[in-house]
């Protein structure tokens, strides 16, 4: 098959548009023939490489894909060959306490699809039959790969560890990504007031076309916890959706007391200072997550699937220009979601 590989750490250059060994599925496992990959800026983290990160290589990335059943391994049951799936990248052993609770993105030997292990920029890929959901018949492959990890991840979050409520107000650290996008959506159908600080004023037209109610311009306004505070009438947000990391600071200020900053991620740095005071004189709280659990998943794509939560597409490379489309997600070009076109 073909596949986007690396033997090394570095930059775009490393990618490599070669031949791989197909995978067989093993007991329990279903082959899959992807038809699209989706990016997400993991991609390019694991490319780049961190201390302790270890990699079987040649290592394909990429976390996100749907395709349709190509074969199923000794035991596989509940897909047909032919059938059309979404791949869910969090990968529980199903063995651990956490695993067996329904708890599986708090796994003991928890891995993520394209991060320790071979990803999805590829024609084939063979997982445990639990890590896919069919989708319907009408439904695009671009759409569910580009709805995978980012749906779940923010409505985990937001619904489940955030509990976000009708009437509150949420306010969103960044416009274009896809976890940010997805959030408006989830934050809008959860009945929330939405606001969104972005970083210029197209990608907030964007962001207001999706359904945000209030745009803050970060390049026009530097200390974008007071626009906040003023834009609820002095009391501030009840939810802070921080993704971030070096912008803590800014949105414990903007939080109202008894508010929640909600986390995934630290697009910015993994490490900053900030003012505890903020922490216990306001009565906030920090939540952080990774991800959700497959039943989180279930749920949030059957959302999808129906129309009430939409994917946000930016732009489809074909794939052996996945260098040229982890360039674009890394200079912050997009707006939602891009893709891979595995013909």
């Amino acid at each position: 098959m073909k596949a986007i590989l690396f033997h090394t750490h570095g930059g775009a250059e490393v990618l490599s548009y070669s031949d791989f060994p197909t995978p067989q599925p093993n007991s329990g496992e279903v082959l899959i023939r992807l038809k699209a990959a989706a990016l997400n800026r993991m991609d390019v983290l694991v490319r780049n490489g961190w201390q302790g990160l270890k990699l079987e290589y040649p290592h394909i990335p990429g976390a996100d894909g749907a395709g349709e059943v190509a074969e199923l391994g000794e035991g596989a049951t509940g897909f047909t060959v032919g059938e059309r799936v979404v791949i869910n990248a969090n990968l529980g052993c199903g063995q651990c306490e956490a695993c067996q609770n329904g708890r599986d993105n708090l796994c003991q030997s928890w891995h993520l699809l394209g991060e320790t292990v071979r990803g999805t920029y590829c024609e084939y890929i063979s997982l445990p039959a639990k890590q896919l959901y069919k989708m319907p018949d009408d439904f695009g492959f671009h759409e569910a790969a580009a709805a995978a990890l980012v749906y779940q991840t923010a409505w985990h979050s937001m619904k489940i560890r955030g509990g976000v409520k009708a009437g509150e107000t949420v306010a969103i650290v960044g416009a274009g990504g896809g976890v940010n996008s997805a959030s408006i959506q989830i934050g809008k159908y959860l009945g929330a007031k939405v606001i969104v600080i972005g970083s210029n004023a197209e990608k907030l037209q964007q962001a207001e076309a999706i359904g945000a109610d209030v745009l803050i311009d970060r390049s026009k306004e530097a200390d974008w916890a007071k626009a906040v505070y003023l834009a609820t009438n002095k009391r501030g947000a009840d939810v802070a959706v921080d993704n971030v990391g070096t912008t803590f600071p800014l949105s414990l200020r903007a939080l109202a007391k008894g508010g929640r900053l909600l986390t995934v991620g630290n697009s910015g740095a993994p490490k900053f200072e900030i003012d505890n005071r903020y922490i216990f004189a306001k009565h906030i709280s920090i939540i952080g997550s990774t991800m959700s659990t497959l039943s989180d998943f279930r749920e949030v794509m059957d959302l999808v699937f129906t129309g009430k939560l939409k994917p946000i597409l930016d732009k489809s490379f074909p794939l052996h220009e996945a260098p040229a489309a982890q360039e674009r997600l890394w200079q912050g070009k997009n707006f939602g979601k891009i893709t891979l076109h595995i013909p």
